[in-house]
C-alpha cells in the first residue's frame, strides 16, 4: 500500500478514500472491545500520521525551496476527519448500548465481569468498563452509570457524535 499511497498518479482524494475504505477498517477491526493503554493510543496515532504523511507527501517551502514534512497539526487540518482514537472511542460507546441492552443475565462477562484466580504482578490491565468510564469523564458525564446512559438510545446517539468530534491531543 505504501507505493500506492505515495504515487503521484493518484489524486489526494482517491488516496483518502483508499485510506478510509481499506486501511481503517482493517486497523479498527474489533476495536469496540479493546482496552487501550496510553502507549497503544500513541502507537495508533503514530500509525495514522505516518499514513497521512504518505498520502499528502512533503511540501516545498516557499522561501527556501526545501522539502519539509508536514507537522501533525497540518495533517489534522488537511485530513478534516476525526482521528483514529476518536473513532475508537465513539465505536466503543456505541457498543455499550448493545452490551447494556442485553440485560444482566446475558451481559458479556469478559467485558464487565470480574475474573477468577490469581492476577499477575504489577499494575492491572485496564478493563473495558474502565475505558468506558474514562471516555464518559472526558466528555463530561461524571459519576453517571454507563448502563443507564446506554439504555437511552437518543442520548447515546448524541454522546457518540460528541465523542467523535472530541479533539484528543
Amino acid at each position: 500500500m505504501q507505493n500506492l499511497l505515495s504515487s503521484s498518479l493518484l489524486s489526494i482524494n482517491l488516496k483518502i478514500k483508499i485510506h478510509r475504505t481499506i486501511i481503517l477498517p482493517v486497523v479498527l477491526y474489533g476495536c469496540e472491545n479493546w482496552s487501550l493503554t496510553l502507549r497503544e493510543e500513541r502507537k495508533l496515532r503514530v500509525f495514522e500520521n505516518t499514513v497521512l504523511r504518505r498520502i499528502f507527501g512533503p511540501t516545498r517551502n516557499g522561501v527556501t525551496g526545501e522539502w519539509i514534512k508536514l507537522h501533525n497539526e497540518e495533517l489534522n487540518e488537511l485530513y478534516c476527519s476525526p482521528d483514529i482514537i476518536g473513532v475508537i472511542k465513539s465505536r466503543r460507546i456505541r457498543w455499550t448500548g448493545h452490551v447494556a441492552r442485553r440485560g444482566k443475565e446475558r451481559r458479556i462477562e469478559n467485558l464487565v465481569g470480574k475474573h477468577e484466580g490469581k492476577r499477575p504482578l504489577g499494575r492491572r490491565m485496564p478493563r473495558w468498563e474502565d475505558n468506558i468510564k474514562k471516555d464518559l469523564q472526558e466528555v463530561g458525564y461524571l459519576g453517571m452509570d454507563w448502563i443507564e446512559l446506554a439504555l437511552d438510545k437518543d442520548g447515546l446517539r448524541a454522546l457518540v457524535n460528541e465523542v467523535m468530534n472530541l479533539w484528543v491531543p
